[in-house]
């Protein structure tokens, strides 16, 4: 029988007056005065959250509705026999009674059940309302779920009892589910039960809660903490309360330049470190279309002007991370690591599902938006939906009937025509991430800075997710390898060699670092430049309680990804890899390795140091090309995990993946390491054997020391350089470290892109030696620009630019 999710799992798949002046609402959103027109109009909200929480428009005799109901009901028959309501617990096996409340992690443990609980009643109150479940109307069925509800008010959720262990269960998890619960069963509560129950969530979500923005109560917390007071003022009639949420969620809308929240380049920040786009984000983006959505037209209508930013982000910063239907993992923090439920017969909680619930989200904030992005929002979503073949995200049984609900309404729309997946790069500086789409795949980047953490992990979650931001490099192709991070890839992948990064070989412990994302590399320069279509983007590493020190680079092309590394030392017997690939083939793989044109064994345990190759292709995937030749590992091996291994509480089921790694071994202390290759996404055996017989003309490697890496494409008109220090790479020149590319455009115009990855910068001056007959434009960082045989640019004051990209367009000879 499957277990209702704990914390975020379940609202990433259910979806489902006062402080004016403390909550700095602008003055063009003037706070709500909390009057309802009518008594009649609670009942009317109540009607509608009924109808954004279950559904609405679906047949309960098409799949995947028929199944996902009858499932519904088949687990509540089986729940409503268990229920055994005593002192402490409402289900044997759900005790939320701690001998010994406080916050630590048994603690964590008993609330949770109290969370999980309120979870089963309101899948219980959802089988009642339901068509096709076997329960549905079934008025004796309700009036035990009510009793349920009742013996937790009485029992532990009220305003006599102290909260214990996470915070999270009492004010959002929690309250969440028991009051979606109330609203379903509203006629069947008593006024006494009624009262009862808004008064503990008033208790454990005071109005307070929402006074100031800060701690808890930022960013998707807030907007989830606005859903329990709206929610409770719904249920209880209460106006102010109303008021209140609606009045809190101002603070969430405008931009930030640290901490939580939405930035100007499209970043999404939770617990001030960690990019969450695809999880906190997405459980904002639910919270928010749903709160849209119930006080549309009503008097408590969110009409703030800065909820435009959110609207404007759906395209700037949640769609670059969506391919396919998935969410890209370098966006969702320790949520990687959730992967398989106890005992759940639907799926994984995996890049899929995030995705999915996303592009539900999406479409649901929609109906909320001006008409024209709301059209095209749709046209995207079924983009995704038609070009999701490895899973449908309208027949996912992981979501909620009520977003299968959105997904379909969109599937079967036949006047929408999709979208095609864009072609750009995305470079975001304010989360050290990047994401390249090119016609046939894509990829993500994943780094790390003294703004950004190497990882999260917190609540026994996502124990090893250590090297995600080593300069972790994930790609997929358009209609193959979506699987790649799905699936097993997590608990089976060896967290030392993540395809991409560089880093240290010593075992590091469970959570190594510290919880909540504590440990930042003391780093700064870590980002990059872009004109939209192509990138040069850089990494100075230093490794998670390592000695290791690196320098890397990725310059985003057309066919592929150019990867340099230098610099490379480490100390105290620490052997250091650079992770070419690490490529996941299934549990019974063979994909064949060819390494100028001799095929590899394909045995498990095969290895062997590939010397001097220039090229090597994996079959069903790509090709990888070695300008500087050098040694090159290659290994095949098949490893085992658990769910349980990086998550506690989660699937403790044993399953194997195997493995093709393509690595170069730096050695042991090394005192000057480097790497040179190329990725072709997608690419066949011939072409990869094309491109590298062509590299010396095709690529030019200008630097790859511990100063600068730089790149030359002659064919592209590009030229991308990272500064390290100041220095001369080619014919450019700069005055400090910086990020450069250039943008020949065969039409006399040319682009230069610049950027202070380090946001230390007063000053910076470049020249270029090349022939320059005009500046066309500049940016106002700008100060002086001046043409001839050699252009130099001066640029201002860098340190407010958070890394933003420079453009200066010119005219060439």
């Amino acid at each position: 029988m499957a277990e209702p999710w704990s914390r975020r799992v379940f609202v990433q798949a259910a979806g489902g007056s006062a402080f004016a002046l403390c909550l700095g609402v602008p003055a063009s959103a003037a706070p709500l005065s909390g009057t309802a027109d009518t008594a009649g109009e609670f009942d009317a909200l109540r009607a509608k959250w009924r109808r954004l929480i279950l559904g609405s428009g679906f047949s309960p005799t098409a799949e995947p509705f028929k199944s996902k109901l009858a499932q519904l009901g088949k687990n509540a028959a089986s729940w409503r026999a268990t229920m055994k309501p005593v002192h402490g617990s409402l289900w044997p096996s759900m005790v939320w009674l701690d001998p010994d409340p406080d916050t630590d992690t048994q603690s964590y443990t008993f609330s949770a059940q109290i969370q999980a609980t309120f979870q089963r009643l309101r899948s219980l109150a959802e089988a009642y309302a339901q068509p096709g479940t076997g329960l549905t109307g079934d008025d004796a069925f309700a009036q035990e779920v009510v009793a349920g509800i009742q013996h937790v008010i009485d029992d532990v959720y009220n305003s006599r009892q102290p909260r214990y262990g996470n915070w999270y269960n009492w004010q959002i998890g929690g309250p969440h589910a028991l009051l979606d619960a109330a609203i379903i069963l509203h006629d069947h509560l008593s006024p006494e039960l009624l009262s009862a129950l808004t008064s503990a969530v008033d208790h454990f979500v005071p109005d307070d809660a929402v006074r100031q923005y800060t701690g808890t109560s930022t960013g998707a917390n807030r907007v989830d903490l606005c859903r329990t007071i709206a929610l409770s003022g719904v249920v209880g009639d209460n106006s102010s309360r109303l008021a209140v949420a609606a009045n809190a969620l101002s603070p969430v809308f405008p931009y930030v330049t640290t901490g939580d929240g939405l930035y100007r380049d499209g970043s999404f920040i939770q617990h001030t470190w960690v990019p969450y786009a695809g999880s906190y984000g997405a459980d904002l983006f639910t919270g928010l279309s749903l709160l849209f959505a119930l006080l549309a037209d009503s008097s408590w209508e969110i009409t703030d002007p800065a909820r435009q930013n959110y609207f404007n982000a759906v395209e700037h910063a949640w769609a670059p991370f969506l391919y396919n239907g998935l969410c890209m993992d370098a966006a969702s923090g320790r949520a990687i690591a959730r992967g398989l439920p106890p005992g759940d017969p639907n799926g994984a909680n995996d890049d899929h599902l995030r995705g999915h619930s996303i592009i539900a989200s999406i479409i649901a904030l929609g109906q909320a938006a001006p008409p024209e992005q709301n059209a095209r929002w749709r046209a995207m979503a079924k983009g995704w939906i038609r070009r999701a073949y490895f899973s449908a995200p309208n027949a996912n049984r992981m979501l909620s009937v009520y977003k299968l609900a959105q997904l379909q309404s969109v599937a079967d729309d036949a006047s929408l025509q999709p979208l095609p997946e864009p072609i750009e790069h995305r470079l975001f500086p304010s989360q050290d991430r990047a994401v390249h789409r090119r016609k046939g795949w894509a990829a993500c980047l994943s780094m790390a800075s003294d703004r950004i953490s190497y990882y999260e992990w917190g609540n026994g979650e996502n124990l090893r997710g250590y090297h995600t931001g080593s300069g972790w490099l994930a790609w997929w192709g358009d209609d193959f390898a979506n699987e790649q991070y799905s699936e097993g890839f997590w608990p089976t992948v060896d967290p030392n060699r993540l395809p991409g990064t560089t880093a240290s070989q010593k075992k590091l412990a469970d959570g190594e670092g510290g919880q909540w994302a504590a440990e930042r590399p003391a780093v700064k320069w870590v980002g990059g430049t872009t004109d939209g279509t192509y990138a040069a983007v850089g990494q100075h590493l230093k490794g998670l309680s390592s000695t290791m020190e690196a320098r890397k680079s990725w310059f985003f092309l057309d066919e592929g990804i150019v990867c340099l590394g230098s610099g490379i030392t480490a100390s105290l017997g620490e052997t250091v890899n650079t992770i070419v690939e690490n490529r996941r083939l299934g549990s019974t793989g063979t994909n064949a390795l060819t390494v100028d044109g001799h095929r590899k064994p394909d045995d498990i345990g095969w290895s062997e140091t590939l010397r001097n190759p220039g090229w090597a292709h994996i079959a069903g995937h790509g090709g990888y090309v070695f300008p500087d030749g050098g040694k090159i590992n290659g290994l095949r091996e098949e490893r085992t995990g658990r769910w349980s291994d990086i998550r506690t509480g989660s699937s403790t089921t044993s399953f194997a993946d195997r493995y093709l790694t393509l690595y170069v071994d730096h050695g042991t202390n090394p005192t000057d390491g480097a790497y040179a290759y190329v990725l072709l996404p997608g690419a066949s055996a011939p072409r990869t054997a094309s491109y590298a017989a062509a590299a010396q003309g095709r690529l030019k490697i200008l630097a790859n020391t511990a100063k600068a890496h730089g790149v030359q494409v002659p064919s592209l008109g590009f030229t991308g350089v990272n500064f390290w220090s100041a220095g001369t790479v080619g014919k450019l020149t700069a005055s400090a470290p910086c990020s450069v590319m250039i943008r020949e455009n065969g039409d006399g115009t040319a682009v230069i892109c610049v950027s202070d990855p380090t946001r230390t910068l007063s000053e910076l001056t470049l020249t270029w030696s090349r022939e320059v007959t005009a500046v066309v434009s500049k940016p106002g960082p700008v100060t002086g620009a001046t043409p001839g045989s050699t252009l130099t640019l001066t640029f201002g004051d860098l340190t407010t630019e958070a890394g933003a990209t420079q453009r200066v367009t010119v005219r060439t000879a």
